[in-house]
């Protein structure tokens, strides 16, 4: 009997001791994240905006984590094979994706099927950047101001370009016209370059362009620019207004791009890497770093950054609606 009350106690201790380990197994896990390196997924070809944001923050990340955080780009499909990767990947903070305004609030609704759902499949850990885009026109357009580009719009036919359908460019022309009442015309190209070069030689009128390809040809005086898109003026030419204070109330089309990682993935795992990445997007060195390519770092905690991916979704899809654009 007491052989039998002894096995019976130890049990139970055995049961007790399992159950208080596997309670304190995420923390244990959390506490000691990272031991490995960690994959960053981009979804663009290097040397585009995406990567650029991506490689220095990559970098940092590593030397605070104390394990390297290694880039691997996946192109394709407008960020959505590198967002599949991530959201099928093993939720345990070793595959983070660097996020982008395209796959997670914009081709929700220019696709008419995606492989993952941002809400369910990601988990936000902080935004990156915001990257202005800078409405910019021919010198021969007899327009310097917003108002007097609708007018004009409205009076005659312009066409824009942009780096293709579903792009940032594109969809900035098409909340203008939504907004504004006016039909400019869409010229898609196979990216930015191609579309600056175009308006550089007039072939199109205007440009919804990046700052990093508008504002060279701004001072060199080969592009005027009239305007910013973003709700708040921009740093990188302060003295251009927004389109909003311009007299086109509530346009606001801003890029970024930001950090997530697979839905499951612990909490705690997910406030260690929003606390090192904010770290690294207040280090001047690296404000420095993204102004001069036309970005803002624009750290936010997971709540937050989740609140507006959602936000910029209602709005896209609105604007995608009210376009017709498409993409397969």
């Amino acid at each position: 009997m007491q052989n039998h009350n002894n096995t019976t106690r130890q049990h139970i201790c055995s049961v007790a001791i399992a159950v208080l380990l596997s309670g304190m197994a995420p923390g244990v896990q959390a506490q000691d994240y990272p031991t490995k390196p960690i994959r960053m997924i981009v979804g663009f070809a290097p040397g585009g905006g995406t990567d650029t944001t991506a490689r220095p923050l990559a970098q940092k990340l590593g030397e605070l984590l104390g394990h390297q955080v290694i880039v691997d780009n996946r192109p394709g499909a407008a960020g959505n094979i590198a967002t599949d990767l991530v959201a099928k990947a093993n939720p345990d903070g070793y595959t983070i994706l660097m996020g982008t305004i395209a796959a997670l609030a914009i081709n929700p609704s220019l696709y008419s099927k995606l492989p993952f759902d941002p809400d369910k499949d990601l988990a936000p850990v902080s935004q990156a950047v915001d990257s202005t885009n800078i409405l910019s026109l021919h010198p021969t357009v007899a327009a310097g101001s917003v108002k007097e580009l609708i007018a004009l719009a409205k009076s005659k036919s312009l066409s824009y370009g942009s780096s293709g359908v579903g792009g940032t460019g594109h969809l900035a022309g098409e909340l203008f016209n939504v907004l504004a009442g006016t039909k400019l015309v869409h010229i898609p190209y196979k990216g930015g370059g191609p579309a600056m070069i175009d308006l550089v030689g007039g072939q199109v009128q205007l440009v919804f362009a990046t700052g990093a390809s508008a504002v060279p040809q701004i001072k060199g005086g080969k592009i005027k620019g009239i305007a910013v898109t973003t709700i708040k003026r921009s740093a990188l030419m302060p003295e251009l207004p927004t389109i909003a204070e311009s007299g086109l109330a509530g346009y606001d089309a801003n890029n970024w791009y930001g950090l997530l990682v697979p839905a499951k993935t612990p909490r705690a795992i997910i406030n260690r890497l929003n606390a090192e990445t904010v770290k690294v997007l207040n280090l001047p060195e690296i404000k420095t770093f993204f102004f001069n390519q036309g970005l803002d770092a624009a750290p936010s905690t997971p709540e937050a950054f989740g609140a507006y991916i959602k936000s910029e979704r209602v709005k896209w899809a609105k604007v995608v609606k009210a376009s017709g654009a498409k993409a397969e």
